[in-house]
């Protein structure tokens, strides 16, 4: 057998482990994990260091390495994640139903873990946790395999949670990293039927469409973010602006990060160089439409748009810029080039909010606030196994619930079907 089907071997019997362990000895692992976290904070941060320096070497943009950065507070907010999911409530074993049939059965439905869940992401360090936890508490094995850029962090953070575990009680397998951060380790997994249940890409649009169309193992996909942020006629502008620097700049390496701001031809001339003030605080190049162009011309880093533009998600301070007629062709638009993941309108007129929340097909639509806040700890799951943009199973933030399938339970008491 091979490393990672060894991996998925152990990973299974300690799957068969969490599938029927009580709540108490999940939630004393978790906590574990967390304070764990905090003790060796400086083994993990060395590990990061080490990985911040290769990055650096390589020419990592910046907005890529704040991504990968950890420090102290960055650890802490993780631990405190951490805690967060050990609150929350179960979903194992929930019985819901139980209708008696005409002919006297009794049938409902019980809530069980998916199984092993293998987790194929990048540069997140973060990600390594938050997958490790969800699986845990909702009774799944996991087996993660990050990039090459984290591997250092991963591997401390892994040693440290698979330690933690064991000191509860629970099978250390029931969380493992791929040591193989090659391309063959991807494509091992993607056949690795025997053991693995689920699988989650968590990346760029290369990676997600690798897996989706090679994988022989069921897949949740998680989505790119081609964000828009839509300035409608009536908006209150000032609010505009914020909204907008902060889906932008907040952090412009995650997927929730806005990539193309949408404004109504009404307010363009007005709109467009007070945000421009904002965003220049953060150096962000405005890839305009001709007519956006015109308006912000002779102004820094404000250059035409390609139309290659219009299906990017850059992960960086660029924003695509682009002047519509209205609401109507603003939704034409986003419906057209978003990827599904998160969309927002500012406005102050009712009826153009609801329409906005009732025709954009995305997992997450705003009507005035930031798209960042599309996040599994903002919307009170705890932290997040990533964002599905698809419709079967799951869509939007996943958490606990999203980590979970279902069984007919059915109590007799003799019947025989004629």
């Amino acid at each position: 057998m091979t490393a990672i089907e060894l991996q998925g071997a152990a990973a299974k019997q300690a799957a068969a482990s969490l599938m029927t362990c009580p709540t108490n000895r999940k939630n004393a692992a978790l906590s574990n994990i967390a304070d764990a976290l905090e003790v060796k904070m400086q083994f993990i941060l060395d590990a990061n260091a080490a990985d911040m320096e290769a990055a650096r070497s390589s020419g990592m943009t910046a907005a890529l390495m704040d991504r990968l950065a950890l420090d102290p507070a960055r650890i802490k907010g993780i631990a405190n994640g951490v805690r967060e999911v050990a609150a929350l409530g179960d979903p194992i074993g929930q019985v819901s139903g139980l209708d008696k049939r005409p002919n006297g059965l009794v049938i409902g439905r019980k809530t069980v873990p998916l199984g092993v869940i293998a987790i194929i992401y990048e540069a997140r360090p973060n990600v390594t946790v938050d997958a490790a936890v969800l699986c845990v508490k909702s009774g799944n094995a996991v087996i993660l395999r990050g990039g090459k850029e984290a591997f250092n962090s991963n591997n401390a953070f892994v040693s440290v949670m698979r330690e933690a575990i064991f000191a509860a009680g629970l099978p250390e397998d029931s969380v493992s990293l791929v040591q193989d951060t090659t391309h063959g380790s991807v494509d091992e997994l993607l056949n690795l039927t025997e053991y693995i249940d689920v699988l989650i890409p968590r990346g760029g649009a290369g990676l997600i469409n690798h897996v989706v169309k090679n994988t022989k193992v069921p897949v949740i996909e998680t989505g790119i973010g081609i964000c828009h942020v839509f300035v409608e006629a009536s908006a209150d502008l000032d609010m505009a602006a914020k909204i907008v620097y902060n889906a932008k700049c907040r952090r412009p390496s995650v997927c929730n990060a806005a990539e193309k701001l949408l404004v109504d031809r009404a307010v363009a001339g007005e709109f467009l160089p007070e945000v421009k003030r904002l965003l220049d605080a953060k150096d962000t190049q405005l890839r305009c439409c001709p007519e956006a162009f015109t308006i912000l011309a002779g102004g820094s880093n404000v250059v035409q748009a390609a139309e290659e533009d219009l299906h990017t998600e850059f992960l960086d301070y660029i924003l695509t810029v682009k002047i519509v007629g209205g609401l109507e062709e603003a939704i034409e638009h986003i419906n057209k080039y978003g990827s599904k993941h998160s969309e927002a309108i500012v406005t102050n007129d009712y009826a153009a909010s609801q329409r906005f929340l009732e025709e954009i097909d995305a997992a997450a639509v705003y009507v005035n606030a930031s798209t960042a806040f599309t996040d599994g700890g903002e919307f009170g799951l705890g932290a997040e196994i990533g964002i599905s943009t698809q419709k079967m199973h799951a869509r939007g933030p996943m958490g606990l619930a999203e980590l979970t399938s279902s069984k007919f339970i059915i109590y007799g008491d003799g019947q025989v079907r004629a």
